[in-house]
């Protein structure tokens, strides 16, 4: 009998498998059917916004009024945005777009966990060779390698442009939890 009703998340040895279990039973999120979780899959940003919220369970806004023309009260993800963009997790895009459908980076999701943080300083320098100092993701990076909420793709490369796809992503949160519980000891 499987622990989760996933076709696609069946092998325990996939880096994803302990975090898909955990991100599921703790309901940030689902899989993309009732059948499939499509690790390999992408996220957008209005996606992996919803999670983050979900994680933090579900906060209301202060506000109903976005700053963003391109969401909508109707939208699944509209709380979480007010919520993500009035705790300084996100900026959006540009002043007046969030950009929810544009797929999330591994730069972008990183970023967001870091500024869940207030930006903590970190004490490793430049972790992976492929982090361009003075990016917005550089600081970010540098404090999830040392906290060990990434391991990069590689030893030496983080890939900050890639997707961030769905099994990196609840990774990534579950690593972080794991972060917080170790901070607050």
């Amino acid at each position: 009998l499987s622990i989760l009703p996933f076709k696609d998340v069946i092998d325990e040895s996939q880096y994803y498998f302990e975090p898909v279990v955990w991100a599921y039973y703790n309901d940030i999120t689902k899989g993309t059917s009732p059948v499939e979780f499509t690790p390999n899959g992408s996220c957008t940003r209005g996606q992996v916004v919803t999670f983050l919220w979900r994680f933090f369970g579900c906060p209301e806004p202060e506000t109903q009024n976005s700053p963003f023309t391109d969401i909508s009260s109707t939208d699944y993800f509209y709380n979480a945005v007010l919520w993500a963009y009035e705790c300084g997790i996100t900026v959006g895009t540009s002043d007046t777009t969030f950009s929810p459908n544009n797929t999330v980076t591994r730069a972008e999701f990183v970023t967001f966990l870091w500024r869940c943080e207030d930006e903590p300083e970190s004490s490793a320098t430049k972790p992976f060779k492929d982090i361009i100092a003075g990016q917005y993701y550089e600081k970010a990076v540098a404090w999830a390698a040392e906290n060990s909420i990434t391991a990069g793709i590689s030893p030496s490369e983080f890939a900050p442009n890639n997707s961030c796809i769905r099994g990196q992503v609840v990774t990534f949160l579950f690593r972080y939890e794991d972060y917080l519980t170790k901070t607050q000891q």
